[in-house]
């Protein structure tokens, strides 16, 4: 068999790597995938790996467009040079430094942390794995420049990432994620300060952990409902990741002492051995959960994703069978329980707020309405989240915020999505229902009574290689200059577009301009309340539709019949749209 030819491009960045200051194990894999994989060697050596507004994320590996020992130091050199530009004059710079249990994770921490230190940065480093929020929280309680968080989320088990954080305990947003870019992208490996400064890394651990528990604790707004609900039976699973000792810890704290674990996911894993994937959106990652739930007859089944900044809850319906929430659904009850507390405590004075993203549920909006509450929309992300809370400060209240992926955030002391404390929430909300004579399944069923029954439906289409891109685009084009007018027999009242920042009512033929940053996404409300929102990717050739429909909802005995016109509902929105055209 001929041997495949590896592009000259690839050669010459991999025989830099052979002949520069890298190590011999490097190098020996580079000789390996030479001789023996041309393929991975043109994957591992093709481009560099970007560093992008959120961060790094990558494959681990040897090569340029790997996650190594070697793209992490360069991307930190670039992070410690932009903030000492950003923040010119500091006495001292301070960085914190976290990471889940991901595969070399507690490597690349520590490669993190000599770099900075190198470069004269006061390191607080983690002990060992922790989730996103508390790295979040140590931002602003180490008083730090910048913070990074070793993690790839939900990605599959071959990944690792590197997350960067602001002074304010959020993911960067601009102008300072472009400028970072900008600096990573001028440095070169002999750049990088890899030899440590011991003495500027401090390792932190109990004294962080206590100080974000108790802030978590804070949140409580029913003590008393937990302490007669005590006994609630809850089952937890960190499917393998980071919320093993922190998500209990912050349970006991509300008062609850029947939570009943996952062993076998309880061990800390970046292979994730019990899962094809660690992400709780998917209802394979529950199996194990609720195997033990019908075992032990539980109330509120919960599991988070393995750096503990995502939540997915389960609960049982009128009939004692699991059922899984979507991300929606669990943002609505949050809110609910959140507003209606905060009223009947007479906390609501007129300059509190809540945050959701656009592509979320109009539900959301529609509870903060009767609570006398503002709603805010923003684009995808919670960094977009925590710049409402930073430019409200001193001015304004957050009480919460989420998204329809499974992340949310209540209170301002994190600036991320923190899974920690809406577990705690959410067996609140679950005694809190049980004090009533209620479930959890009984408040959801009340929501959509007073608010009207909301359902959603996600669609995600794959475009490979460039033309599936330019396929992407044509799409998005097709949909802006010829919207439809009718979707379903209802007439289509509103067009919002993010890329011009128009929103156009068809009726009176008035545009208004929206106050977001500039965004490639696309949204179309009709008379009936039903909302689509289409938003492509911008790392990889992949395009989202999201769709929401709404009717009323009587009576709870109605549910599963309107349930399933709501369906039927939802697929008669998506053939419309002719996405396989």
């Amino acid at each position: 068999m001929e041997k495949k030819q590896i592009d000259p491009k690839v050669l010459e960045a991999a025989n830099k790597w052979l002949e520069g200051n890298y190590d011999e194990e490097t190098k020996e894999t580079i000789r390996n995938m030479m001789a023996n994989n041309p393929d991975e060697l043109s994957d591992s050596f093709y481009r560099n790996l970007e560093f992008g507004t959120g961060g790094l994320r990558g494959i681990i590996g040897a090569g340029t467009n790997r996650m190594n020992k070697y793209t992490v130091g360069m991307a930190t050199q670039g992070l410690a040079n932009y903030i000492k530009k950003a923040f010119h004059g500091e006495k001292e710079y301070r960085v914190a430094i976290c990471y889940d249990n991901r595969n070399k994770s507690s490597y690349f921490a520590q490669i993190t942390a000599e770099v900075f230190s190198a470069n004269g940065f006061k390191v607080f480093l983690f002990d060992e794995l922790k989730p996103t929020p508390e790295l979040s929280f140590a931002v602003r309680y180490y008083k730090c420049h910048t913070g990074v968080m070793i993690t790839a989320s939900h990605n599959p088990k071959e990944y690792n990432g590197y997350k960067a954080y602001w002074n304010d305990g959020a993911q960067l947003i601009p102008p300072h994620d472009k400028n970072v870019i900008k600096e990573v992208e001028k440095i070169k490996i002999e750049d990088v300060k890899f030899e440590p400064v011991k003495k500027n890394i401090q390792l932190i651990g109990e004294e962080t952990d206590q100080a974000y528990l108790a802030e978590v604790e804070k949140l409580s707004l029913s003590p008393g409902s937990n302490r007669r609900q005590s006994e609630l039976k809850i089952v937890y699973t960190p499917l393998h990741g980071c919320g093993v000792k922190m998500v209990p810890a912050a349970l006991e704290r509300f008062g609850f002492e029947n939570v009943f674990k996952v062993y076998k996911q309880d061990i800390n894993d970046g292979n994730f051995p019990t899962l094809h994937s660690p992400n709780p959106e998917e209802p394979a990652a529950f199996e194990m959960a609720l195997e033990k739930a019908r075992k032990v007859d539980a109330e509120l089944v919960m599991a988070t994703d393995p750096d503990c900044d995502r939540l997915g809850v389960a609960i049982k319906d009128h009939d004692d069978n699991y059922m899984l929430l979507n991300g929606n659904q669990t943002a609505a009850i949050l809110t609910y329980y959140l507003l209606s507390m905060w009223q009947k405590k007479g906390k609501i004075q007129g300059e509190e707020y809540i945050v959701k993203t656009i592509v979320t549920s109009e539900l959301i909006k529609d509870i903060a309405v009767k609570y006398n509450v503002e709603c805010y929309d923003v684009l995808t992300g919670f960094k977009w989240i925590a710049e409402i809370i930073r430019n409200n400060e001193g001015k304004k209240t957050f009480i919460g915020g989420g998204e329809e992926s499974y992340g949310y955030m209540i209170g301002d002391f994190v600036r991320d999505k923190d899974a920690v404390s809406s577990c705690a929430m959410f067996a609140e909300i679950t005694a809190w229902a049980a004090n009533m004579r209620k479930t959890v399944f009984d408040l959801l069923l009340d929501i959509y009574m007073e608010f009207g029954f909301y359902k959603e439906n996600l669609i995600s289409i794959t475009k490979k290689g460039q033309s599936g891109a330019e396929e992407i685009q044509k799409m998005m084009e097709n949909f802006r200059n010829n919207p439809p007018k009718m979707i379903n027999n209802s007439e289509v009242i509103m067009i919002k577009d993010y890329l011009t920042s128009k929103a156009q009512d068809i009726k009176s033929k008035t545009e208004t301009r929206i106050d977001l940053p500039s965004s490639n996404v696309l949204q179309f409300f009709t008379a009936d309340g039903t909302k689509i929102s289409m938003r492509p990717s911008g790392t990889e050739p992949k395009i989202k539709f999201y769709f929401g429909v709404k009717d009323q909802l009587n009576s709870k005995k109605d549910f599963e019949a309107v349930n399933q016109k709501l369906d039927e509902k939802l697929q008669h929105v998506i053939k419309d749209l002719k996405l396989d055209d």
